[in-house]
């Protein structure tokens, strides 16, 4: 693992120096006696060709409209429950007591602490 961190310390030393020559090297450009590049302004644009006219479109055709009926059908009737089905009963519930939730204790036992050992008497 040390291996590692050390070639990640190598190479952020050598970026490091890297960009600090080139950082030099665009200094002394500048300091140079360059010619000094004209100002251009800014560059006209050519005239934009004109928009061509389109045909025009085609009319949407009209579509037949359906006719409808001024009154719906009956609705069906709903059917009837017939008399003959047999009534289903629930056992009765027990009667006997229902098991107690145990309670949750709210209080924290204490936590015996050992004494400390008696001390030795010098003569």
């Amino acid at each position: 693992m040390a291996y590692h961190n050390s070639f990640v310390i190598a190479l952020f030393i050598a970026f490091s120096l890297s960009s600090m020559d080139f950082g030099l090297a665009g200094r002394h450009l500048l300091q140079t006696n360059q010619p000094v590049i004209p100002n251009l302004t800014k560059p006209t644009l050519p005239p934009l060709p004109s928009i061509p006219n389109l045909p025009p479109l085609p009319t949407i055709p009209t579509l037949p409209q359906p006719s409808l009926p001024t009154t719906l059908p009956p609705l069906p009737s709903i059917p009837t429950i017939p008399s003959s089905v047999p009534q289903v009963t629930l056992p009765p519930m027990p009667t006997g007591s229902f098991p107690s939730i145990p309670s949750i204790p709210t209080t924290i036992p204490s936590i015996p602490f050992l004494s400390p050992p008696p001390s030795s008497t010098s003569p």
